[in-house]
């Protein structure tokens, strides 16, 4: 019997798993994937200090400092049901039903899919599947190519596909309709990209930056930007331009697009056709926490941290007894802060567990503050007002304490 099952072997799982170990806790990870790392396994950037971020460096590490630990890891399983008897978490899974007292749910995030007539040609992926074919798999996912889309992940992934050699001709916003959302309203892309602006290739952008925090400057940068776009890296951040059509026969051939006015409407009469071999579309990521769900974890609707997030405190803990979550189910951030997070809740778990030392309150309010700092100190953030958000869920979390606590008082002078 193990004391501790985690569900994702990415940088959250991972750490979270090697901390209970070290707390003496044996555990399973689960992971769908042929290998441990999730979305580590194809990060690849320059940090602003000029330090490079390598995530399949940062997983083998995690794998090593797990495997020395004992920690089992069980890849490629999959894990559809989790339910609580008589004390213990059952989960269910492809290979059969593991038990455990404890779960840390870390199956991080997934991407918001964008339809673009002709987006089932062979040739159109997510920004999120050229990662891992360039990064994972060393698959070249086309000679020249468009990405659909303009956000920070589309931004990381872009000078991840250049450094392989792969050319991709420029960037364009989705139609504006209602699936597309604020993603094809030129104001909104440009307001979200200003909160990446410092780590931009381009001058223009980083300087321009610095003028546009207010929304009548950025009405007029909109008004005025560039039709040929503004170059990031040497391709052109087309930001009145929307894609209209991916076209081809047997294969993506090309994309029709036409300018938009600073709305985002289409301007009639200006559609052109780009020829290129791939399509990536970038739509935004947002959190995977279906299993929470199944779990009967009660969710909360937080924007700022990507969409609906399991409920749940600065601990790592969820109001179900043995239940923890961290990384990018909690909110959409890096990889850093996954291991941050992590970390706090394997503490957690240990702590409820009964492990550790008298002054295992003590770390454990250490890593909650830790998590605090690297986000402080993040170069990116996928979420501009992730801050807002993490405060928003900590009010949640306590206003759920207080009222506990007030039932269970009440139920006592009964």
């Amino acid at each position: 019997m193990r004391d501790v099952i985690v569900i994702g072997a990415g940088p959250a799982g991972l750490a979270g798993a090697i901390v209970c170990a070290k707390y003496g806790l044996s555990i399973t990870i689960l992971d769908e994937f042929i290998k441990p790392g999730g979305r580590l396994l194809g990060q690849l950037h320059q940090e602003p200090s000029g330090e490079w971020w390598n995530g399949i460096k940062e997983s083998e590490r995690l794998l090593k400092e797990a495997k020395n630990l004992g920690v089992d890891i069980r890849c490629g399983v999959s894990v559809y049901n989790l339910e609580k008897e008589d004390g213990q978490w059952n989960v269910y899974t492809n290979s059969g039903t593991l038990s455990a007292a404890f779960v840390l749910v870390a199956t991080g995030a997934a991407e918001y899919p964008i339809p673009v007539p002709g987006w089932t040609l062979p040739g159109v992926i997510s920004i999120g599947a050229a990662q891992v074919m360039t990064n994972v798999h060393r698959v070249q996912v086309g000679k020249k190519g468009i990405i659909i889309g303009a956000n920070i992940l589309a931004f990381a992934i872009l000078n991840e596909l250049q450094l392989a050699g792969i050319n991709v001709d420029r960037i364009v916003l989705p139609e504006k309709n209602p699936i597309s959302q604020k993603s094809g309203e030129p104001e909104e892309v440009l307001k979200t990209l200003l909160h990446a602006a410092h780590l931009a290739p381009s001058p223009l952008l980083r300087f321009g930056s610095r003028f546009m925090k207010h929304e009548w400057m950025r009405k007029i940068g909109i008004n005025f930007y560039p039709k040929s776009g503004v170059k990031v890296n040497g391709t052109p951040l087309q930001l009145r331009c929307a894609a209209l059509e991916i076209i081809g026969k047997d294969q993506v051939e090309g994309v029709r697009v036409a300018d938009t006015d600073s709305n985002g409407n289409i301007i009639p009469g200006t559609e052109s056709v780009y020829e290129v071999d791939f399509v990536c579309i970038a739509g935004g990521l947002y959190p995977l926490a279906e299993l929470a769900a199944v779990a009967g974890c009660p969710f909360q609707y937080v924007p700022e941290l990507g969409g609906h997030v399991p409920h749940h405190s600065e601990t790592m803990e969820t109001p179900l007894d043995g239940l923890f979550v961290a990384g990018n189910i909690t909110g959409i951030e890096s990889g850093k802060i996954a291991i941050a997070q992590g970390t706090t809740a394997g503490i957690s778990i240990a702590k409820h567990a009964g492990k550790g030392t008298a002054i295992i309150d003590e770390e454990l309010q250490q890593a909650v503050l830790n998590v605090r700092t690297v986000r402080e100190q993040a170069s990116i953030q996928f979420n501009p007002e992730i801050n807002y958000g993490r405060s928003k869920m900590k009010q949640l979390w306590e206003d759920h304490y207080a009222k506990n606590n007030n039932e269970r008082s009440q139920k006592k002078i009964g």
